[in-house]
């Protein structure tokens, strides 16, 4: 059983989809947890929902004194943090190789990518010194497999789950766990822009023959964040319905 009571875990791109969900799974579990994302309205909404041991930052996770001023807001009111939830993403555009906007590429690389580096980098030796920790990225199916023209996307992509990797082995001797979400095609805000012939096309490939939930997420990425998965390290934990385990033809 996951328990959260007294744990601090901060949660990036926390207004909608997996973020929210999983901020309130482990709020509901007796943790603390600080929201970031950018939206102002939609995390003091998210907050009043979860209740008083939620708190707040307005940030964006690609700049880098925003993001490391939120860390520290959240230690400020909340206290060390325990738990680091790194889930802000952006998709990017779609060009081909060739034609790929160089603008895009470091919009998508700052958020996805920079982002979890500035944060681990400020929060590992406070967990370190401490002796323990747990974070977690988010991944993509676009972290274990190339999609044409999404260049940007697919490299970010694939670099956090090395990131993630090679967190896990510089903070493992310090009690600091680090692993990787990867989420299959779950009903986010992302995907809630595509038309509903994309749904039934992603929901075909799917052995479940459907697409997920964020709360489905939620629940894995709350167990990798708590004690439950303290022998789960370096670890690309998929949860996609069954998509990059299976070959159908």
């Amino acid at each position: 059983m996951m328990d959260f009571t007294g744990r601090h875990v901060v949660v990036t791109g926390a207004s909608t989809g997996i973020g929210h969900a999983t901020a309130g799974r482990i709020h509901a579990a007796g943790g603390k947890v600080t929201l970031i994302a950018r939206s102002a309205g939609r995390l003091a909404a998210a907050c009043e929902e979860l209740g008083t041991r939620a708190a707040w930052v307005a940030a964006d996770a690609g700049d880098k004194a925003q993001l490391i001023a939120a860390l520290d807001e959240a230690v400020e009111v909340s206290g060390p943090i325990d738990g680091l939830f790194l889930n802000a993403g952006t998709g990017g555009g779609f060009a081909p190789v060739s034609a790929y906007d160089d603008e895009v590429w470091d919009a998508v690389m700052a958020v996805n990518l920079k982002g979890p580096f500035w944060a681990i980098a400020h929060v590992l030796p406070q967990m370190a010194e401490r002796g323990g920790g747990a974070i977690l990225v988010t991944g993509s199916l676009a972290s274990e497999r190339g999609m044409a023209n999404n260049v940007a996307y697919v490299a970010s992509k694939h670099a956090v789950l090395g990131l993630a990797r090679a967190v896990a082995l510089e903070g493992g001797p310090q009690g600091v766990r680090c692993n990787c979400v990867v989420p299959g095609f779950i009903e986010t805000p992302m995907l809630d822009a595509l038309p509903p012939e994309a749904w039934e096309t992603m929901a075909a490939r799917v052995p479940q023959r459907r697409t997920g939930k964020a709360e489905e997420l939620a629940e894995v990425a709350a167990f990798l964040l708590s004690d439950a998965a303290s022998h789960v390290n370096g670890q690309s934990w998929a949860v996609d319905g069954g998509v990059l385990g299976t070959l159908e033809v």
